[in-house]
């Protein structure tokens, strides 16, 4: 029975070694990749330099007189010198290859700039509405205020009520007249 034991384990330890098992607690081995690899941002980065670079005037002119020397050489060089005859098959070649990778250049990096655009006024609009529910709330804070207000006695009202008094007072020293001249503030009975 031991024995038994004795060989199941080494059968289990034998099925291990030539069957790796998989870990779920522990991160794949990587494969080897037949592409490379390479950092999407800083290639997106790369990209809008190259795309902003072509839509300035610096690349036009420098694009223009590259043209015209490559004309002007292959009209007026020596037979041998020449690399490009008269229809320009390498220059439409290689224009058409720079404008075949300008475009897609281009192209990513106004993506680039369309996300950005879309991240830019999804925090404005949450901003925006920041902004409108504090204005909301200081309006109803306010209104809240000006109501209170109506109920505080101002300066002004409780002078009027005071002057209003002195008036009422006055009448009714001239209406009754005290006759008191026992200096008691306690009227005969």
């Amino acid at each position: 029975m031991a024995a038994e034991r004795t060989q199941d384990r080494e059968r289990e330890r034998e099925r291990e070694r030539t069957v790796p098992r998989i870990r779920l607690d522990l991160p794949r081995e990587r494969r080897a990749r037949f592409l490379p690899e390479y950092d999407p941002e800083a290639f997106g980065r790369l990209s809008e330099r190259i795309a902003r670079f072509l839509g300035t005037g610096r690349f036009l002119v420098w694009m223009t007189l590259t043209i015209i020397v490559w004309v002007l050489w292959n009209i007026f060089a020596p037979g041998s010198l020449k690399f490009d005859e008269y229809p320009f098959i390498f220059l439409t070649l290689a224009l058409s290859l720079q404008a075949s990778y300008a475009a897609p250049l281009i192209l990513l990096a106004q993506n680039r700039q369309d996300d950005r655009d879309r991240v830019n006024l999804e925090q404005d609009r949450k901003q925006n509405e920041r902004s409108i529910a504090d204005t909301e709330y200081l309006t109803r804070e306010i209104a809240a205020l000006r109501m209170g207000l109506g109920e505080v006695a101002t300066r002004d009202w409780i002078r009027s009520e005071l002057q209003d008094l002195i008036r009422e007072l006055e009448e009714r020293r001239d209406l009754f007249p005290s006759g008191d001249s026992h200096g008691s503030d306690v009227p005969d009975r």
